[in-house]
């Protein structure tokens, strides 16, 4: 059973929950019978409706609407790009700039299906970026998205050269080992277990305009246990 997500917000009309990494919003076409975020918590809420979503391999606040003229209004502040979310991400290597803009389209790649790439025939992407800490071999960047693309993030930041410290598609990194920043590393006994093996990327807060009640709220997660086990040994061992 995955781990259940924890719940930040409930009303009425919404329902936001901090999502652990490792699971999906809603089934995919061949695993229908897999747990995801919706399957479990309507167990306890009843029919919710999706608003948006964020990878399986990423972790962070989720928004559902627990009722049809919730999902109208939380929909079309999504649509409108009035929704404002930050996330924060640890990528490899330095960045250029400090702070940037990446406004790049991003399409589906056509010779690997489930795949994104920047490309002219592309929807619009815009991010906006700022490094938080820096390290020897990586960065913790916070990034604001003004669009919703499928990977955008992952596929902006490789596009700059500084992919997700872990990511199995745009890095080819599916995990990252504490071997690869501490000098005269000794492994003892058996293999090395790698420090995390999921995608450096956490969904840190969310602001939106209630449905109802009409005022802005702002939810946030905070950085997930193997995240932040990750900046820890990086500001120790690779300044």
């Amino acid at each position: 059973m995955p781990e259940k997500p924890e719940v930040i917000f409930e009303d009425s009309d919404l329902v936001v929950v901090s999502k652990p990494s490792g699971i999906t919003v809603i089934p995919d076409r061949i695993h229908t019978e897999i747990a995801t975020v919706q399957s479990i918590l309507q167990k306890d809420y009843g029919k919710l409706f999706v608003v948006h979503r964020i990878d399986r391999g990423t972790s962070g606040v989720l928004c559902f609407a627990r009722n049809e003229a919730a999902h109208r209004n939380l929909s079309l502040q999504f649509q409108n790009h009035t929704v404002k979310k930050i996330y924060r991400a640890i990528v490899k290597g330095r960045m250029k700039q400090k702070e940037g803009i990446v406004d790049a389209p991003i399409a589906e790649n056509t010779v690997r299906p489930g795949t994104m790439l920047i490309h002219k025939r592309g929807k619009e992407a815009l991010s906006h970026y700022w490094v938080e800490e820096e390290f020897k071999h990586a960065s913790l960047v916070k990034v604001e998205i003004k669009t919703g693309r499928t990977h955008q993030i992952r596929v902006h930041m490789a596009s700059l050269g500084n992919p997700l410290l872990v990511d199995d598609i745009y890095a080819k990194a599916p995990a990252f080992f504490f071997s690869s920043i501490k000098k005269n590393y000794k492994q003892t006994g058996e293999e090395e277990r790698p420090t995390i093996a999921r995608l450096t990327l956490h969904a840190a807060s969310l602001t939106l305009v209630h449905p109802t009640l009409n005022t802005g709220m702002t939810f946030e997660a905070k950085l997930p246990k193997d995240m932040e086990t990750v900046l820890k040994l990086l500001r120790r061992y690779d300044l």
